[in-house]
């Protein structure tokens, strides 16, 4: 609860226990069992692929005209295929049954079953919008192994999720194809991609840490997934391995089953052998995904030997863009999880995201909002990740242009786009607040500029 005083807005704090909504007031799961509901494999078999299934587990609460809405979307605007698991279902409109009038303001709806009229009708893309907006793929040291940073690579090591939530960054490649956005496919096998992973991590000392990620590590098989994290542990320079999972929250009966359970034991004790951190990385958006049991999946994840569990959110319009909304989901990661809050991206500028992503200057006085409340390790950090530039943290930037939305920005290290030109460290780099949040005056500038309306098979590789 937040209140207004005179310097602002106040938050007040209460712990509040973390509960598992009831899914039993969804039409098509009056009958299901809490040992079916905890069954990974029920979940996997139940997922919502389409409106027809959509329509038979929420039933016609919703009426004529969502179901409509979400079919507008799905053919006209969303880069991600519907995709959602029973839990990320039950985590929607937790107070009753869903009508629309309670899914179109839900902040995990917002996000995870988009809709056509959520999209802005003048600005539904930025102009300058990518599919691959922070060029991993053009860092491709082997394919699906970015080297962005000098210290650390990212491993895409599957190119599928549980869930697909609608702003992905990766959208160019993750998940199939829908009618806005054709996707590139991994040329090699994959068994042959992580063996040139490896092969490059054995032959460059520089890299310490590997981010291990996708799509969603929850889709690789577990043995194939040890047997990779087995791999990584045996290279001597390699000193952090972060397994990336939004299952964590969208599929916690993946990692409380007993195969993975006992598999992270082995990982996590070798590990710590060997003096190497283990840590688990999710991504909720929203107070209320994080259910008592992503709570036991986080604690399965600690009691197994992973040194941290920590959340990767993303600062989304309309989910969690106000200090309340913010609070409310880091003391739910906090208290109930012992889930790190760590990033909340700004949401990248790719293709039909505008309506989700926030400016900067919004992003900057968030970040000041939530300072003082949470302990110091568990305030989380508001970041942009600017494209040839990196990670910055919203007040890094280095000049900021509030009419026509363009924040400049220096970096202090080289990738490998860049490493032979000797002016990148001097050179500034854009980020562009969406259009429809400047004045007047700066949407009249990006109105008339010349942008190439470059078609989405146009941005592809």
């Amino acid at each position: 609860m937040t209140h207004t005083a005179a310097g602002g807005t106040v938050y007040d704090y209460r712990r509040r226990e973390l509960i598992e909504p009831d899914w039993r007031r969804f039409p098509a799961w009056r009958a299901v069992t809490a040992e079916e509901w905890r069954d990974p494999q029920w979940q996997r078999a139940h997922c919502v692929k389409n409106v027809r299934q959509l329509r038979e587990v929420l039933g016609e609460g919703p009426g004529e005209a969502f179901y409509a809405d979400v079919a507008r979307d799905q053919a006209e605007f969303a880069t991600m295929s519907l995709l959602l698991p029973p839990q990320v279902i039950n985590t929607m409109t937790t107070a009753g049954p869903p009508t629309a009038d309670s899914l179109y303001p839900d902040p995990v709806r917002r996000y995870m079953l988009p809709v056509a009229s959520d999209r802005h009708p003048e600005w539904p893309s930025h102009p300058l919008a990518s599919r691959d907006s922070l060029h991993e793929a053009d860092m491709w040291v082997a394919e699906g192994l970015t080297h962005r940073y000098p210290t650390k690579v990212l491993a895409e090591v599957v190119a599928t999720c549980p869930q697909y939530c609608g702003h992905c960054t990766r959208m160019d490649l993750v998940g199939p194809a829908t009618p806005a956005t054709p996707k590139y496919r991994f040329a090699l096998k994959p068994g042959d991609r992580l063996d040139r992973m490896v092969e490059y991590l054995r032959a460059t000392p520089s890299v310490r840490d590997v981010v291990v990620s996708g799509g969603d590590t929850a889709n690789l098989p577990w043995p194939r997934l040890e047997a990779f994290l087995l791999r990584l542990l045996e290279i001597e320079n390699i000193r952090d391995i972060r397994i990336a999972t939004k299952a964590l929250v969208g599929l916690p009966q993946h990692w409380l089953s007993d195969q993975v359970r006992a598999g992270m034991a082995r990982v996590a004790s070798l590990a710590f052998r060997r003096g190497v951190s283990i840590a688990v990385h999710t991504h909720a958006n929203a107070a209320q995904q994080v259910t008592s049991l992503v709570g036991d999946a986080a604690r399965a994840m600690l009691e197994a030997g992973v040194r941290d569990v920590r959340n990767q959110g993303v600062l989304l319009r309309g989910v969690n863009d106000t200090p309340t909304a913010l609070l409310d989901l880091c003391f739910a990661l906090l208290d109930g999880g012992r889930i790190t809050p760590y990033y909340f991206y700004l949401c990248d500028i790719i293709p039909n995201s505008e309506h989700w992503r926030t400016s900067v200057a919004e992003a900057q006085r968030l970040q000041d909002a939530i300072m003082g409340y949470l302990p110091g390790f568990a305030t989380p950090r508001l970041v942009c990740d600017v494209p040839y530039a990196g990670k910055r943290w919203v007040h890094q930037l280095s000049s900021y242009d509030r009419e026509s939305g363009i924040s400049y920005w220096t970096k202090h290290f080289l990738t490998l786009l860049d490493a032979d030109d000797p002016t990148a460290l001097e050179r500034v780099y854009e980020y562009h607040d969406p259009i429809y949040t400047l004045p007047e005056s700066g949407q009249e500038i990006w109105r008339r500029r010349s942008v190439p309306a470059l078609s989405v098979l146009e941005r592809s590789r």
